[in-house]
């Protein structure tokens, strides 16, 4: 599932191509929304919410869509839209005089009212990405993790979008290696300082990704070089050499959760599981 600076990024590219212009063609395919007329309508904003993104009109309506683990957004020359991908994935088609923006295999799309977002954006934590985050949407962030059930694994928790919003797999892993525990540890064993920290990190990497993509932790954008331990089983890791260990997503785990989890059996404490044997060649 894309990240939340994916989502801003996204959302970014899409302002630029569609704030302040008219949609001269609108097609939402998706039964649910196939009769809804959106041509003439002009967008006036197109914002990120966590992980969601929302496409507001100046009608007082908002276009709703979710990326989940396959959709996508791409920007392009009216005359070019079918050139991004098989046309029969396309979920929404919405063009201007200058742009063209395509939704692939779109799993959420909805269409309601600009004054009902909290509908289907309300149950979101503090967002890592909010123009207005500061010191208190941190310590709300904060208080919402310190009071998760203390067993409840951090890695969890930190993917809980009730509890603050924008983290995927890569940073609970990365966070998880910069912080020095492994994304098992319990909260309970946290204190509020430990998690301040883990807060203040994540919000710290999330923004200054926010416009590129990578998701760089380690401060190194070559391309083998992005990540401490995200993506590199088996390989040495980058502070002690131990090879990063890998554990498959649980049987019982929800379809749409992340598959896998990386972290340094040195660097890291607490609890992990057996890790998946890695095989060379």
């Amino acid at each position: 599932m894309p990240e939340g600076d994916t989502i801003f990024l996204t959302a970014h590219r899409l302002h630029a191509a569609l704030a302040g212009r008219a949609l001269v063609r609108a097609e939402l395919r998706v039964p649910a929304l196939a009769t809804a007329r959106l041509a003439g309508r002009t967008v006036a904003e197109v914002i990120p919410r966590g992980k969601h993104l929302l496409m507001r009109l100046d009608d007082g309506w908002t276009l709703h869509s979710h990326l989940r683990m396959d959709g996508r957004w791409d920007v392009r020359p009216p005359a070019e839209w079918r050139r991004g991908g098989p046309e029969w994935q396309v979920r929404a088609l919405l063009v201007n005089d200058r742009y063209a923006a395509v939704g692939y295999r779109l799993p959420v799309l909805g269409l309601l009212r600009t004054a009902e977002e909290d509908d289907v954006v309300g149950h979101l934590g503090p967002d890592l990405l909010s123009a207005d985050w500061g010191p208190e949407a941190a310590a709300e962030a904060v208080r919402r993790l310190a009071a998760q059930p203390p067993d409840r694994p951090l890695g969890e928790a930190l993917l809980d979008q009730r509890v603050l919003a924008g983290i995927g797999n890569v940073y609970r892993c990365e966070l998880c290696f910069l912080r020095g525990v492994t994304p098992w540890v319990p909260v309970g064993e946290l204190g509020p300082p430990e998690l301040a920290r883990a807060v203040a990190l994540a919000h710290r990497l999330l923004y200054a990704n926010r416009l590129r993509h990578g998701h760089i932790t380690t401060g190194d954008t070559r391309p083998h070089a992005r990540n401490w331990v995200y993506g590199r089983t088996g390989l040495p890791c980058r502070r002690c050499g131990t090879p990063i260990a890998t554990a498959d997503r649980p049987r019982d785990a929800a379809p749409d959760e992340e598959r896998v989890t990386f972290w340094c059996p040195h660097c890291q404490r607490g609890p992990s599981p057996t890790p998946t044997v890695h095989r060379g060649g």
